[in-house]
Order: structure tokens, then sequence, then C-alpha cells
């Protein structure tokens, strides 16, 4: 069986190696594609491949129909909107992530940003703290967990909304459950997103929601650009000169934000939620021990398609 890591972004090189390991160590091959910048590269080593390991690399239908024997593709992450989930499934190809891998990378990132946006971005001037403010996570699963624990350590109040998790199970964490997300957005000073980019959640943050926010509220999007509705964004962010914005995802306007609202609104130059160390460790390894059980046993526990 031949395993195939393709990233335009690498892993890092520890990581790579513990990926080796693992597939070698059951008599698998490895092959490596990294740096790549024509896609035909990817169709050509995608080709004879068994198994597929990206980060955020696309796997299209055209990747796909190149993948002559492929079985399983792994999203090294939790978002998966990278993958063509028809297209993987109309191939009888497995789909999988790997969730809870970059949380902790990603949950701290979230709070750094809410820390950063109350101090002015580390600018000279009175800023406010994170103690005794309401944060509201808006999905509740691994890293709104995290978000969670770390927020209450800054002596905050802590809301969620996820209509898929019960609420006994966000209570058990003493985090105050919302019924609808107005509710969440009205009584919180931070809104920390983890939703996934849905047809449901494209642009589904915009003016009615953030209008709803408390005096200086701040909205944190360490989850996908698309569920910011971009033009509505600038809308409330012109009406109300107290609302910040900090992503980790520079928007379609992000230019006309940064000149319009300077220091009220930040995006990071580059994608670096799950930019940890330990998280692109974690994940690289754990795609490769999903791959193993797969074709060794047939275990689908993370298959997404």
């Amino acid at each position: 069986m031949k395993v195939l890591v393709a990233t335009e972004k690498p892993f890092a090189k520890v990581a790579v190696e513990g990926i080796r390991q693992i597939v070698e160590n059951v008599g698998f091959e490895l092959a490596l594609l990294e740096n790549y910048t024509d896609v035909n590269d990817l169709y050509k080593a995608v080709s004879d491949a068994d198994a597929l390991i990206v980060r955020s690399d696309k796997v299209t239908k055209e990747v796909v129909e190149h993948a002559n024997n492929l079985k399983i593709v792994v999203r090294a992450g939790a978002g998966y909107d990278n993958l063509d989930l028809p297209a993987c499934s109309a191939k009888n190809i497995v789909a999988m992530n790997t969730p809870g891998q970059n949380s902790t990378a990603v949950a701290e990132l979230a709070v750094g940003m809410m820390v950063f946006m109350a101090r002015g971005q580390f600018n000279p001037g009175t800023g406010s703290e994170l103690m005794g403010k309401n944060v509201g996570i808006q999905a509740y699963g691994n890293i709104g967990k995290i978000v969670a624990k770390i927020a209450k350590g800054f002596g905050m109040t802590v809301y969620a909304f996820d209509p898929f998790v019960k609420k006994e199970a966000i209570e058990a964490d003493g985090v105050i459950v919302c019924t609808t997300l107005e509710e969440l957005y009205s009584k919180c000073n931070y809104i920390s997103l983890h939703i996934p980019a849905t047809e449901q959640t494209k642009k589904s943050i915009g003016y009615n929601l953030l209008s709803k926010m408390p005096k200086g509220g701040t909205l944190i999007n360490t989850a996908r650009k698309e569920v910011i509705n971009e033009e509505e964004l600038a809308k409330i962010l012109e009406e109300r000169a107290d609302l910040k914005y900090a992503t980790d995802f520079a928007t379609g306007n992000q230019i006309e934000l940064n000149d319009k609202f300077g220091k009220r609104v930040f995006a990071v130059p580059k994608k670096m939620g799950a930019e940890t160390a330990e998280a692109n460790i974690n994940a690289g390894l754990a795609s490769a021990n999903q791959i193993v059980k797969f074709l060794k046993t047939g275990d689908t526990t993370f298959k997404v398609n």
C-alpha cells in the first residue's frame, strides 16, 4: 500500500518522520510531495496512491479523477471543506479529518486575540481586562470547550450556543447555555466563532447578530472566512464605532476595513490557527494512524462523507 503525503506547506520534519515510522512499521510505502506549486504534480503523485494525507491542500474532483487506486484521504485538521466529499463518495473513497488534534492551538489563538484587541493591539493607551467580561462560544466542540476552560481561568463568565450538543453536557463544564444566537450575542462582550463553513453557516454572521452585541463588543473568528457576511460587517463597524473584529482569515475587503477602522480590526498576515509545533505533529501522526487502522481493519471512526 502506498501512502502519499501531499503538502504545499509541509509538516514539520519530526512529524514527517513520525508518519514514516507509523506507515513503514506495517509494511506500507510512504511517498512525499512537499512544497509543490503545480497541481499537475499532485495529479501525477496521487495516480497510484492508496491513501492520501493533506493539510489545507484542495482535493478537488480533478484530483480524485486522477487517483486510480485511492481508498482513503485524510485531512490533517478539523475542517475538511478543502475535500470534495461528493467526488470522493462517487469513487468510494473514504474521507476523514482529525478532530481535536489542532484544538488547543486554535483555542489559545482565539483567547490571545481577545487579549490583543482588549489591549489596543499592544499599542500605548488604556485598554481593558478580560476578567469580569462575558464570552460567548458559538459551537461548543473540541475547540470551544478549551476556549471555555481558558476563559474561565481569566475570570470570564462563559456562555455557549450549540444546538447539536446536549445542554447538560455544556452546563457540566460550568458554562451557561443560550437557547438562541440572538441571546448569545446580546449577552457577551466577546464572541468566539468555531462553526464550520456549510450552506447554513456561510455569511450567517452579519449585521443582525453583531448589532446586538454590548458596547465595546469584539468578534473573534478562528473558524472560517466564509461564515462572515463581509459587507454587513463593514456596515455595522461603520455604525458602531465601539465594535471590534479580529480574525485568522483576512476578509475579501480587509484592506478597506484596515483603512477605515484602523486598530478596531485585525487579521493575521497568514492563517495561523493550527500553526504550532504540537498541532502540526499531532495532526500528522493522527492522520497516519487513521489510515493504517482503516486499511488494516476497515475502521471508519472519523469518516466525514
